[in-house]
C-alpha cells in the first residue's frame, strides 16, 4: 500500500535506537526525507548512513532550550519544508516514590515533557504551512496507575493532554496532533528489564522471564518497534486524514481501562 509519504519531510527524535531508530527507518522506506536527533552522536551517524544520503543526523541534548529551534533551522536549511514531526526522545524513571531524587523528576520533564513541548512549539508554523502531522510517541503508563512508575506516569498523562491540547489548536491551524502509545516492547530497555527480573526472582534466563511476566499480564507476546513504527507511518499519511487527537494504544491489550 502507497502511504503517499513520498517526497515529504519528517523529524523524529530519540532516532538512534529502539521505537525511534524503527520510525525513522520505516518512514525512509516510504520515501520521506528524514532528519533524526538524539544524543548519542556514533549511534545516530550510524543510523542516518543506513537511511541513505538524503538523512540528516543532528547530535543533540534536548533538555536544552535552545535545541529544538536549532534542530528546526538544520532541517529547514535542508530539505526546505517539514510536513512530519515524531516525538520519540525520553527515557522516563521508574523506581519507589520515596527514592527518587529531585534529579529524577527534573530530568525526565526535562527530557520527555519539555522537549516534546518545544520542539513541538518550534516546528508548529511550519507543519501548520504544509498541513503536516505531530505525533507523539507517549506510553501506556499514562493509564495505569503504579507505585514504581509515578515520573513515567506523570509524564506521559501530562503528554496527553498536552496532545490533546495540540489537537484542538490544530483543528484551527491545518495541523494534525495525535499520539501512539507503546506497550512492551522488544527493546533495549526492555531487555536490560529482562534481566534484572532474572535475577530478582530467580528466573533461570531472561526469556524465562519474559514468558512469566506475559502470563502475569494476561498478554501473548511482546510488541516490536517496527510495529509501532508502521502504525505511525500509516497515521503520518493521507489515509488517516480523519485522525486527530487520538490517543493510540499499541500495547497487544496490556490496557484494558475504559
Amino acid at each position: 500500500m502507497d502511504l503517499g509519504l513520498k517526497g515529504k519531510v519528517a523529524l523524529v527524535t530519540g532516532a538512534s535506537q529502539g521505537i525511534g531508530r524503527a520510525i525513522a527507518e520505516v518512514l525512509a522506506a516510504e520515501g520521506m526525507q528524514v532528519a533524526i536527533a538524539a544524543r548519542n552522536a556514533e549511534a545516530l551517524n550510524a543510523v542516518a548512513k543506513e537511511l541513505g544520503p538524503s538523512a540528516l543526523a543532528f547530535p543533540c541534548d534536548l533538555t536544552k532550550v535552545e535545541v529544538p529551534p536549532a534542530f528546526t533551522a538544520a532541517a529547514l536549511a535542508r530539505y526546505g519544508r517539514i510536513d512530519l514531526v515524531v516525538n520519540n526522545a525520553g527515557n522516563t524513571t521508574r523506581g519507589d516514590f520515596l527514592s527518587l531524587t529531585e534529579a529524577d523528576w527534573e530530568a525526565d520533564f526535562a527530557l520527555k515533557f519539555h522537549g516534546y513541548r518545544r520542539i513541538a512549539a518550534a516546528t508548529w508554523l511550519e507543519l501548520k504551512k504544509t498541513g503536516g502531522t505531530l505525533i507523539n510517541i507517549i506510553g501506556v503508563g499514562a493509564r495505569s496507575a503504579k507505585a514504581d512508575s509515578t515520573v513515567v506516569g506523570t509524564v506521559n498523562t501530562g503528554l496527553v493532554y498536552l496532545t490533546k491540547a495540540l489537537a484542538d489548536l490544530g483543528v484551527t491551524d491545518g495541523v494534525r496532533v495525535l499520539a501512539v502509545s507503546p506497550g512492551l516492547i522488544a527493546t533495549g530497555r526492555w531487555q536490560a528489564r529482562l534481566e534484572r527480573e532474572a535475577k530478582l526472582h530467580g528466573d533461570a534466563t531472561p526469556a524465562a522471564a519474559e514468558q512469566r511476566l506475559l502470563r502475569g499480564w494476561g498478554l501473548s507476546r511482546i510488541g516490536k518497534p517496527e510495529e509501532m513504527a508502521r502504525i505511525v507511518a500509516l497515521m503520518a499519511s493521507p489515509a488517516a486524514s480523519y485522525v486527530q487527537g487520538a490517543i493510540i494504544d499499541a500495547d497487544g491489550g496490556l490496557t484494558r481501562a475504559l
